[in-house]
């Protein structure tokens, strides 16, 4: 996708948003405003990190995704369910019901994404090891995150791991095996994500380090988790193991998973937008000096705690943890020292969306204005304005976004001064003598 073009998979329907400020408070990247009682999203700032989905009280923040028909699509078609769809169900020791009952929905194939996912932790370990990276290495797995470092932490950008996300390897490797079984050309083989969060459709509409996504469609764990239920006591009891997947692909589904597959101990594991954010900002300062490897999830608990979910996340997380019990350590590893199918095709740039103007000068004339148009609001952030903060604010009216007098203390103020002004105009005006009063009351009896 062209730079500068935008795909989005968090909307708004504006007949459910009553124009509260729930989500202008919450939104990491400040792209949204209320404007004219109306929520606005401000599309090359967002990041599809669904929070705003997890805060609106109203339901106005919706996410877009594929519906099931599109697998009609394909002669062949092959599910890539998350590990944390393995999360949602009740009393599951196992894992082959749901790949089964995956397979009764109409699905040809199951390729476990947790399978790619043991992959990207083998290509990680041996890429720490063989070449020299800037430490700490930060995950590129969540898709909200690496958007997050890309607009608002550039300097970060050389510290991300140039690897694909497993869902990107697990649709490459499924469409090869198929394509070897089947004889059919890639192009007739469709490969549809399970997903748990609006991020990771916006990351196979419009990729991060690859020209183009080998995912063809995206499903929503919640959309598919009512078939799987009624489906799963269908599934005859195999001969076989269907699950080709161990504790590290599986615990990729929680916080932590990755962090851990890469076997290093010195690491840190952080998951909600406000920690992750905070985890960045001491990055950038360079605080964490004796660290090897971090790994940021936009959602609370990790992929369990995506909005396109059914389970609570602490709950589901727990059920991963009883499903990992019973698996090996790890069923899936490197054939060879070859990492280029595991790494990125195209280098991910600074997306300079922030940036007042690309002019320096230009720039730094309007951070200035910014300052002076702050220092005469109030600081009080109350979000009333439409922008999440006084600085927000100030910035939008540089813009030439907003009035200073969107600002309800500012209005206020001047308000009271106005009424204050014609106070004193009307003390000031001379009274009416009392022949001109007395006149006027005579021609108005006449009048009667």
């Amino acid at each position: 996708m062209e730079r500068g073009t935008f795909f989005h998979s968090v909307t708004l329907d504006r007949e459910k948003c009553h124009g509260c400020i729930n989500c202008v408070k919450r939104c990491p990247t400040e792209a949204i405003r209320v404007r004219n009682g109306k929520a606005q999203i401000i599309t090359e700032r967002c990041i599809d990190c669904g929070e705003c989905i997890r805060v609106c009280p109203h339901h106005a923040k919706q996410a877009t995704f594929d519906s099931f028909s599109a697998i009609d699509r394909f002669p062949y078609k092959v599910a890539l369910p998350a590990p944390a769809l393995y999360g949602q169900f009740n009393n599951l020791d196992d894992v082959d019901p749901v790949i089964g009952a995956l397979e009764l929905m109409g699905f040809d194939e199951v390729f476990e994404v947790a399978r790619a996912a043991e992959l990207v932790s083998d290509a990680t370990r041996r890429y720490m090891a063989g070449f020299q990276v800037r430490r700490p290495v930060i995950s590129s797995a969540c898709p909200a995150v690496l958007r997050l470092i890309r607009v608002r932490f550039p300097e970060l950008l050389d510290n991300i791991l140039p690897m694909h996300a497993p869902i990107e390897v697990a649709a490459r490797l499924a469409k090869r095996e198929a394509a070897a079984k089947t004889g059919l050309p890639p192009e007739q083989i469709g490969a549809f994500f399970i997903s748990p969060c609006p991020a990771k459709v916006t990351a196979v509409k419009m990729p991060l380090g690859t020209e183009k996504s080998s995912v063809d469609g995206v499903l929503a764990i919640r959309e598919v988790y009512p078939r799987l239920i009624s489906l799963m006591k269908d599934v005859p009891v195999s001969a076989g193991e269907l699950s080709g997947a161990g504790r590290m692909g599986i615990g990729w589904g929680s916080s932590g998973g990755e962090a851990a597959a890469a076997l290093r101990e010195r690491y840190l594991a952080a998951d909600g937008i406000e920690n992750v954010i905070r985890v960045l900002e001491d990055l950038e300062d360079e605080k964490f000096y004796d660290l090897d490897f971090v790994e940021l999830n936009a959602c609370s608990g990790g992929c369990v705690g995506g909005v396109l979910n059914v389970e609570n996340p602490y709950v589901a997380r727990a059920k991963l943890k009883r499903i990992r019990k019973y698996r090996p350590v790890s069923c899936n590893r490197l054939p060879d020292d070859d990492l280029s199918p595991y790494q990125w095709d195209l280098a991910v740039q600074y997306e300079p969306v922030l940036e007042l103007d690309a002019n320096l000068k230009a720039a730094m004339e309007k951070m200035r204005q910014m300052h002076e148009i702050e220092e005469r609001l109030y600081g009080m952030d109350c979000g009333s304005c439409g922008a999440p903060s006084c600085k927000a604010l100030a910035e939008d009216v540089v813009r030439g976004f907003a009035e200073e007098n969107a600002c309800i203390f500012k209005l206020r103020d001047e308000m009271r001064a106005m009424a204050d002004g014609l106070t004193r105009l009307a003390r000031a005006l001379p009274r009416a003598s009392n022949s001109e009063d007395s006149r006027e009351n005579s021609e108005k009896e006449k009048s009667r």
